[in-house]
């Protein structure tokens, strides 16, 4: 048996399809994004055609569940003309004692020790900003996972769809904000 499949073996059904629950008290918040608004330049990429900072934003979360062993934080575009939309950036094992990210934190040595940052749609490790097609405006869905595990056993190289489907087969609760962006 692959160390693939020995990996997808331990997760049981129920698990995989079951949706996290949304707890009313558990929230995202941050001073970088806004919820329903444009995200400022420091959040685009710097690359195909767009020049921003490219940072990560600060995030905050408050009211995680109790039995949350880590958090995983998840920043999506459903929008990209893919056909599975983009992921700039996916985050695990983020220490249960964490509730909060430094704006720029990614890619700068600022990320909880532990946690493990993986490769974003660009094909860097880290957060990978905004830059959606000339004259189309995207969303960017930034989620904090409360997860029942400490830790996510993801292979060397995990794609984000496994990345994904890890996460949400372990997410307890989650908190997002959504922001948008457009050039």
């Amino acid at each position: 048996m692959s160390r693939f499949q020995k990996f997808l073996t331990g997760l049981t059904v129920a698990a995989a399809i079951s949706a996290p629950a949304f707890a009313g008290d558990f929230r995202l918040s941050s001073s970088s994004v806004s919820e329903g608004d444009q995200l400022a330049v420091t959040q685009v990429f710097k690359g195909f055609g767009c020049d921003g900072g490219n940072l990560s934003p600060q995030l905050a979360w408050s009211g995680a569940p109790k039995e949350a062993k880590s958090f995983a934080i998840t920043a999506y575009d459903p929008d990209a003309p893919t056909g599975s939309g983009w992921w700039h950036w996916n985050v695990v094992n983020i220490p249960a004692d964490v509730s909060q990210l430094d704006a720029g934190a990614s890619g700068n040595g600022g990320m909880p020790k532990g946690s493990l940052e993986l490769k974003n749609d660009y094909g860097a490790t880290g957060f990978g900003g905004a830059c959606p097609p000339p004259g189309e405006v995207h969303r960017y869905i930034f989620t904090v996972h409360a997860l029942g595990v400490e830790k996510l056993d993801l292979p060397e190289g995990a794609s984000n769809a496994l990345t994904g489907f890890m996460i949400r087969a372990n997410t307890i609760s989650q908190a997002r904000l959504t922001a948008v962006y457009n050039r």
